[in-house]
């Protein structure tokens, strides 16, 4: 499925920032985490995610720290700051109000079309 830009885009902050409020990541793995989440269905290019991260620290949301990984290569982790998590509880909130919204309006199209209007 191809899914728009737009959408894509309107979502990314709150996936990335969902999935750090798993723990502490890395880029490479949040890339991975969300291809798991969507089935597939969303990839991103390094140049999506890492310009959002490096908002996200600018805005206070996630810190960033440099550690090793399991080989001893260097790798910048990021995780989510308590005032990110204020953030991702407003944002939920706001995709509750629109997931709401969509669905009603989506049951009642389905509803029109079974009743052949």
């Amino acid at each position: 499925m191809d899914i728009g830009k737009d959408l894509v885009a309107a979502s990314a902050t709150p996936l990335v920032m969902a999935i750090l409020s798993e723990g502490s990541s890395y880029g490479y793995a949040i890339n991975k985490r969300v291809g798991e989440l969507s089935g597939g269905e969303i990839q991103w290019m390094d140049g999506m995610l890492y310009p959002l991260l490096h908002r996200l620290e600018r805005n206070g949301y996630v810190e960033a720290t440099w550690g090793k990984s399991e080989t001893g290569r260097r790798r910048k982790y990021y995780r989510l700051t308590d005032q990110g998590r204020e953030e991702l509880a407003h944002q939920q909130r706001q995709w509750q109000v629109v997931d709401s919204a969509l669905r009603g309006i989506w049951c009642t199209s389905i509803n029109l079309v079974l009743q052949g209007n």
